[in-house]
Parts: C-alpha cells; sequence; structure tokens
C-alpha cells in the first residue's frame, strides 16, 4: 500500500462498485428489470457506499502493510489456474448454455412473489434482517474505530 493511505482500499471499492453495475446489466440482459433496479440501488448504491465510507472512516487501519507476493506465489497461481481448467471442463459438457429459456406464463407476478419470499415468516426475512443488522454492526465497528484514536 502506498503511504498506508487507504488509497488502494478504495479502489478495490469502486472496482466493486463497477462489478455490481455488471451484474445488474446481466440481470438487464435476462429480462429481470426488477432485480436488475434493486441491484444497483441496494448493492451498488447502499451497501458498497458502506463499505466506502467504513474505509475512509478507518484510514485503511486493517490493510496488509506487508509484501504484495510471498515466496508461495507459484502455489496460488497453480491452485488457480487448475480451479479455472476444471470448471471450464465441466462447464464445456453441461448442456444448460445451448438450451432456451422456458416461456413465462401470462398470468406469472414475478414481483409479487419475490416480495412474498422477503417478508414472510416462512421465507426469507431472516436472512435479510440479519444482513441488516450486520451492515449495521459494521457502520457502527467503522465509527467507533475512526473515532477511538482520541
Amino acid at each position: 500500500m502506498a503511504g498506508g493511505d487507504g488509497k488502494d482500499l478504495v479502489h478495490a471499492a469502486l472496482w466493486l462498485v463497477a462489478t455490481l453495475f455488471g451484474v445488474a446489466i446481466i440481470y438487464t440482459l435476462l429480462n429481470a428489470g426488477f432485480l436488475a433496479v434493486v441491484q444497483v440501488v441496494v448493492y451498488s448504491g447502499a451497501i458498497a457506499i458502506l463499505f466506502i465510507f467504513a474505509v475512509m472512516l478507518t484510514g485503511g487501519q486493517g490493510a496488509d502493510r506487508g509484501a504484495a507476493l510471498n515466496q508461495n506465489w507459484w502455489a496460488g497461481a497453480l491452485m488457480a489456474v487448475l480451479t479455472f481448467a476444471g470448471l471450464a471442463y465441466l462447464l464445456q459438457s453441461w448442456s444448460g448454455f445451448s438450451k432456451q429459456a422456458a416461456a413465462i406464463p401470462s398470468g406469472f407476478d414475478a414481483i409479487n412473489q419475490l416480495g412474498g419470499a422477503l417478508t414472510s415468516p416462512l421465507g426469507y426475512v431472516l436472512p435479510f434482517e440479519v444482513a441488516s443488522v450486520l451492515l449495521l454492526a459494521a457502520l457502527v465497528g467503522a465509527v467507533y474505530l475512526a473515532f477511538n484514536k482520541k
């Protein structure tokens, strides 16, 4: 890290925002407009900005200031190449790439079903609330670390 000012962490957060916008573009290409808007508003907007605030408030205190490479870098590179080759081998024989998606029925209301799944006690309301509390705890922790220097 150059100078230890947290610049690399901010750049990483901005690349995270760019990646999340890319996911929104994929949702748009899949004709899932609502999920694309949610992706931009929730992830690219709220979570990424929360991450950037946490980095800026802490000044990159938790950043590793050691060497970028170690002596065993080749083992990590070899594992990455082997993992990529394995995934490419598995996916090239998968028939899902050549299949056409099933047509959506005319009376299908995806937004209503998604809302029911997120707010129903039998759905995903608990993980949704746990994620909210976790993000709040991260923000409170960042503010505590930023003001604890005094």
